[in-house]
């Protein structure tokens, strides 16, 4: 069967994303694959008009014989294994041969050392990793058009943002993808709820949306995200001068991709080198897409609590909004963040002098790493630093618990898209 091309909207937009690709992504890429891209790209652009074909098939098969008895299901399963569940519909049975039996290329003792080189990533590359997700959440197509859909972000942030949090923290813990590991189970029942949405998606979207921004919550836009949270930090080390091995960011990789294969997204279009995983990166940024509908809305709604009634920024808001768009800018690249604040009363904020300080900061802050690079015993300190999972990730987890705690909100349990597939419009959190 031919490979689907990219959807329409996937050619739009390509100068918002370029300044990021071209200082810390395209540098790393062969000469060879910039003139002749790998088969890789053309599958990945296929996947992007199909979601997690395993976990969509559960979440029918969920809708058919009730969500409360496939949750206990599928509960049963990760906690004893899918034997122990009684008369399991088979698309359950599916989903769990592949989790059940992880890819060829998984090796437990590169996923530690990975985890351990990926925490090693300087605080600077991991705000840059940061930056570029925030932009892609809310300009960027894919992303930007499900949030905004289901408006999460507006109605309900708090939660959405302590649960990635804690999701991306406990990624970074030792044994954390280990098959009855609660963090393992976490990434399922996280899974389950992208399903849950891009069902509700796909009743709420009319053809011609399909038709035009193709699957929503696609395998490719799942894969491109885990590159970049995978990679994206030890490449903005590299832009600022430290150096790793082809070794080094072969298991950083690693690490990432046996992830990416528990969160979904199909064995096909999973690269298993770095080098493979930035070809990719490189070439679909530009494919990246937005601004949207979505962008205004969700930024507007961001820009709120900085704004007085007249819709100018108030002093408070003056003095937040330069600096952290100057750092926005300075990884993600101004014209993404000028998309971004188009509709707010940011819009013509001048950033330059914020954008020379972060970029003062950052190139110290990887100075700090490197020169710690050059320090004996680096696997006693590897080791030493992950032995609590990721410092970045932690921070935001705990910022993050108490926005939420505020809110009422004390658990993760990743369950509340439940009655997403059976809502005839939009996402029921309201």
């Amino acid at each position: 069967m031919p490979l689907r091309p990219w959807p329409e909207r996937s050619t739009e937009s390509h100068e918002l994303w370029d300044a990021s690709r071209r200082r810390f992504v395209e540098p790393k890429v062969a000469q060879t694959r910039l003139s002749s891209p790998s088969p890789l790209i053309d599958l990945v652009a296929d996947h992007q008009w199909q979601g997690d074909e395993l976990m969509d098939d559960v979440v029918r098969a969920f809708r058919r014989i009730g969500m409360s008895e496939g949750r206990r299901m599928l509960e049963r399963a990760l906690d004893n294994g899918i034997g122990a569940v009684a008369d399991p519909p088979p698309e359950l049975e599916r989903l769990f041969a592949s989790l059940d039996n992880p890819p060829a290329w998984h090796d437990p003792e590169r996923w530690e050392r990975g985890r351990r080189l990926w925490i090693s990533a300087s605080f600077a590359g991991k705000t840059g990793m940061a930056v570029m997700d925030a932009l892609a959440t809310f300009v960027g197509n894919d992303v930007s058009t499900a949030t905004g859909t289901t408006r999460r972000f507006i109605n309900d942030y708090q939660r959405r943002m302590f649960e990635s949090y804690t999701w991306f923290w406990n990624v970074t813990r030792a044994s954390a993808m280990d098959r009855y590991s609660p963090i393992f189970k976490d990434t399922v029942k996280v899974r389950l709820m992208h399903s849950q949405v891009r069902a509700g998606l796909r009743r709420s979207w009319k053809p011609e949306s399909f038709e035009r921004d193709g699957c929503p919550i696609s395998c490719t836009a799942m894969l491109m995200g885990a590159i970049s949270f995978g990679l994206l930090p030890m490449l903005v080390d590299q832009g600022h001068g430290r150096k790793y091995s082809q070794s080094d960011l072969d298991d950083a990789w690693i690490y990432w991709a046996h992830i990416t294969y528990v969160f979904g997204v199909s064995e096909d279009v999973i690269p298993t080198t770095a080098n493979d995983a930035v070809e990719v990166l490189n070439h679909y940024l530009p494919y990246t897409g937005g601004p949207t509908e979505a962008t205004a809305e969700m930024s507007e709604a961001a820009a709120a609590n900085l704004s007085d009634q007249n819709g100018q920024l108030t002093r408070k808001g003056s003095l937040i909004a330069g600096p952290l768009l100057g750092l926005m800018a300075y990884f993600g690249g101004e014209p993404a963040v000028r998309a971004l604040i188009a509709t707010t009363p940011a819009h013509d904020i001048s950033i330059s002098r914020w954008v020379q300080l972060i970029g003062a900061i950052a190139t110290f802050n990887v100075w700090l790493n490197r020169v710690a690079d050059t320090l004996p015993f680096e696997d006693a300190r590897l080791r030493r630093r992950a032995r609590r999972g990721d410092r970045f990730w932690r921070i935001n987890v705990l910022t993050s618990r108490a926005a939420a705690k505020r809110k009422g909100i004390l658990t993760t349990p990743y369950d509340h898209h439940d009655a997403t597939p059976s809502t005839p419009v939009g996402c029921p959190i309201r």
